[in-house]
């Protein structure tokens, strides 16, 4: 016990900034990559490699394996090569990740509170009517990052929205109720968009099963970009609300507002300025935009 109180002490006499700078850093590094793979299902997959890579450290170790050491040691570069092929959808979000960073930012544009209001409103009144009849929904609000890729996959509408145009779309057996429809600018751009699916954890561990491929895809397309994405379950009714891949279900008309607006809320001059000094680039992108 007292050796091993000295080699303590060793080790904190020898401590410096640079040195817990050093350690601070290679432990947001593992932080931020298990933080990317929660709730996701890499994550088994992660425990899997951990426990393979325990137990083969603790057997050529401990036991005097010569062959079976040589073994492991030559195929360890090809099995720390393989890593990044295994965790590469993981490592694709994450990276999309950080080149949306400042997607949290609101767009830097002017002059259209009174077109996100009126869209907010119609989004609102005819998520409550679905939800009321029952009839499933999922509507796409796009923010910053360009839905474009998404939009062409679907059917291009380009029409002024109303809570009348919305129940059209999603009114059950029509041609365009299965898929999403796409906001953007006050306008319905595209129905019958096909989104990507969630490769998160998340829905297959909830305890409610009527959340399907609408509910997944709300999710997915909530991973990749920086949308908000708004679900009308087609059994029960409930409202949900996707976005930054998390969800937040079984909301009231007057919360999905509240929530909605919060989104689209403008910044207040000081906010704005404090923000664009520190991110000049940013803002300058965001106001030269189309």
């Amino acid at each position: 016990m007292a050796d091993f109180i000295n080699n303590i002490l060793f080790v904190f006499q020898r401590l410096n900034w640079l040195s817990l700078l050093d350690i601070l850093l290679v432990a947001g590094i593992f932080f931020a990559l298990l933080y990317s793979l929660r709730d996701t299902q890499a994550m088994a997959l992660l425990r899997g490699v951990i426990f393979l890579f325990v137990l083969l450290a603790l057997l050529t170790s401990l036991v005097d394996l010569p062959a079976f050491s040589w073994l492991v040691t030559s195929a360890l570069p090809a099995l720390l090569l393989a890593i990044p092929v295994i965790f590469a959808p993981e490592l694709r979000r994450a990276l999309e990740r950080i080149g949306r960073a400042g997607a949290f930012l609101p767009p830097a544009r002017k002059g259209n509170t009174f077109e996100t209001n009126e869209t907010i409103l119609a989004v609102v009144n005819a998520t409550a009517r679905l939800s009321a009849r029952k009839h499933g929904a999922l509507i796409i609000l796009q923010r910053v990052e360009s839905l474009q890729a998404y939009v062409d996959a679907g059917v291009q509408l380009n029409a002024h929205i109303t809570p009348e145009l919305l129940l059209q779309i999603f009114y059950p057996n029509t041609p365009l109720h299965d898929g999403a429809a796409v906001i953007a600018e006050g306008r319905v751009i595209a129905a019958a968009c096909v989104m990507p699916l969630s490769a998160s954890g998340i829905l297959n561990r909830s305890p409610e099963r009527q959340m399907g491929l609408r509910h997944r895809a709300a999710l997915g397309v909530s991973e990749v970009t920086d949308a908000i994405a708004v679900v009308v379950s087609e059994e029960s009714g409930s409202i949900s609300v996707a976005h930054s891949g998390h969800m937040i279900r079984r909301i009231d008309s007057d919360r999905l507002q509240n929530m909605l607006e919060a989104f689209y809320r403008p910044l207040t001059d000081p906010q704005r300025g404090a923000l664009e000094r520190l991110f000049p680039k940013l803002f300058r992108r965001k106001s030269e935009g189309p």
